[in-house]
Formats: structure tokens, C-alpha cells, sequence
């Protein structure tokens, strides 16, 4: 009997032994895992945390561009509004300088005119005079020849 209790007492303790080398080879097998689970998010947050970085600065970069554009828009703005004022006051200088001659030109002309009408005037009264001159030297032929 005490044979078949030692029997069964190393039975029992193989078995136990057998049990207790299967579930440290799990948590082995678990804590490998737990490990391997435990690196990989590891490097998953060096990742995020490199993304966030990258994020930042693509950000900043965006917003110094988005500004450097503001400023070279409000430039552009503030050219374009002194060329129209140029092109205005261009534009304006040539309006008066050919009304001015416009307006000399037809002063030129006018007084021409009226040099013209005066001569015309004279010119009549000189053919009238001379109309005139020419009846009575005709009229003082024609007497002439009457009176003998």
C-alpha cells in the first residue's frame, strides 16, 4: 500500500509539476506577447508623437506663407491703387493739355475769323467803292458823248 501511495503521491506530483511547466510556458508565451504589444505601442507613440511634430510645423509653415501672401497681396493692392491714380492724373494732364490746345487752336481760328470777316468787309466796301468809281466813270463817258 505504501507502494501504491508513493505511486500515486508521484503521480500526483508529475502531474502537478506538468501542470505548473504548462502555465509558466503561457505566461511565457503571454508575457512575450504583453512585451511585444508593449514595444509596439511604444513605437507607435514615437510615431504620433514625430506626426504631431510634423503637424506643428507644416502648420506654422502654412501660416507663415498664408501671411507672406497677405502682405504681398496688401503690396500688390496698395501698387495697383498709385497706378490708377497715375493712369488718372495721366489721364487727366492729357484731357487738359489737348483741350488747351483745343482751345487755343479755336482761338487762333477765331481770330483769324474775324480778320477774315473785317477783310471780306473791306474788301466789299473796296468793290463798292470801286463799283461806284466805275458807274461814274462810265456815266462820264456816256455824258460826254451827249453833250456836243
Amino acid at each position: 500500500m505504501r507502494n501504491s501511495i508513493n505511486k500515486a503521491l508521484l503521480l500526483i506530483i508529475g502531474i502537478a509539476l506538468m501542470l505548473s511547466a504548462g502555465c509558466q510556458e503561457e505566461e511565457l508565451a503571454s508575457e512575450k506577447k504583453s512585451r511585444l504589444v508593449a514595444a509596439e505601442n511604444i513605437q507607435l507613440k514615437k510615431e504620433l508623437e514625430q506626426r504631431d511634430k510634423e503637424i506643428k510645423r507644416l502648420k506654422k509653415q502654412h501660416e507663415e506663407e498664408i501671411k507672406q501672401e497677405k502682405e504681398l497681396l496688401a503690396k500688390c493692392l496698395k501698387q495697383k491703387e498709385a497706378l490708377e491714380k497715375q493712369l488718372q492724373q495721366s489721364v487727366k494732364e492729357q484731357v487738359d493739355d489737348v483741350l488747351t490746345a483745343v482751345v487755343d487752336k479755336n482761338a487762333e481760328v477765331r481770330k483769324e475769323n474775324e480778320s477774315l470777316k473785317s477783310e471780306i468787309e473791306q474788301l466789299k466796301a473796296k468793290v463798292k467803292q470801286l463799283e461806284k468809281e466805275l458807274k461814274e466813270r462810265t456815266e462820264m463817258k456816256v455824258r460826254p458823248r451827249e453833250e456836243p
